[in-house]
């Protein structure tokens, strides 16, 4: 059951500016000023700090329409809640402000599936879902969104998960985006980590849930949101989605200088392409 508060934020002034007046022009700098190409079907986005993840994440959004409902999937870092916690709260604070929690879609969800519980403890002090928020409120400031934080499953269960948001959306009646959170190979040689993660996407890009899973799992890739994205490909392939691509692709190493062990950011978008003529 959802509740009347208003989740504070746990990473502003660290992960990102604390202030309005800094995180404005930090989006600014990230955002470009071009003309977006696809609406938000699903996509996968980098959580790190903004001085390291946020040029990958802002060329991300800037290629997306998004829609007025957002549901964003991110991974456990805390290991606090249930395994699959949907927010409670009234409304996500940011340094821009509130951002409501869309009561309705939450509720269909928690009432698809028996292992999805409403669990404030889950999204305590976690982060990797309230980084994207600044950036979904830049662009689209009426946006409204259902949090889900996500510990380790199985792959039967994030096919399970995957389908159960097809049908709460497809029931809905309106578009709802899907945005998983997550960073991609982590404190490897900058050379290792490009090769690990391009297997990882071009696993993803192939629209197949398995495929990422298991090239995550066998490769040891430490894709720290892999269960988010297996997930999400899952969901969006029974919307329609026919289509993805990279749109940015990072690591750390090129914005913060050393090589030696950085962490991999990749932004990618899934949508319905229309079928070419015969």
């Amino acid at each position: 059951m959802t509740q009347e508060f208003v989740r504070q934020p746990a990473v502003s002034g660290t992960f990102y500016p604390g202030t309005a007046r800094a995180l404005r022009r930090a989006l600014e700098e990230y955002l470009p000023a071009t003309p977006p190409e696809h609406d938000l079907a699903g996509c996968v986005a980098p959580h790190a700090g903004y001085m390291y993840s946020g040029p990958v994440a802002g060329k991300l959004y800037a290629h997306l329409r998004i829609p007025r409902r957002v549901i964003v999937l991110g991974p456990s870092h805390t290991g606090l809640g249930r395994p699959v916690a949907v927010a409670p709260h009234a409304a996500w604070r940011t340094p821009l402000g509130d951002i409501p929690i869309d009561q309705e879609l939450a509720a269909a969800l928690v009432d698809e599936l028996p292992t999805i519980n409403f669990d404030a403890d889950a999204h305590w002090r976690e982060h990797s879902i309230e980084v994207q928020l600044p950036f979904l409120q830049a662009r689209r400031p009426d946006v409204r969104i259902v949090p889900v934080c996500l510990q380790h499953l199985r792959l039967e269960d994030c096919l399970q998960l995957g389908r159960a948001l097809a049908r709460v959306i497809e029931a809905a009646g309106e578009p709802a985006g899907l945005v998983a959170s997550s960073d991609m190979s982590h404190y490897e040689p900058d050379e290792e980590a490009r090769g690990h993660d391009r297997e990882a996407i071009e696993a993803a890009l192939e629209l197949d849930p398995a495929a990422l899973y298991e090239t995550v799992h066998r490769r040891g890739i430490t894709m720290c949101g892999v269960i988010p994205a297996t997930v999400m490909l899952e969901a969006v392939r029974h919307l329609g989605a026919n289509a993805g691509h990279l749109v940015s692709y990072a690591t750390s190493g090129d914005t913060g200088g050393d090589r030696s062990a950085v962490v991999g950011y990749a932004g990618l978008c899934f949508y319905r392409a229309a079928a070419q003529p015969a």
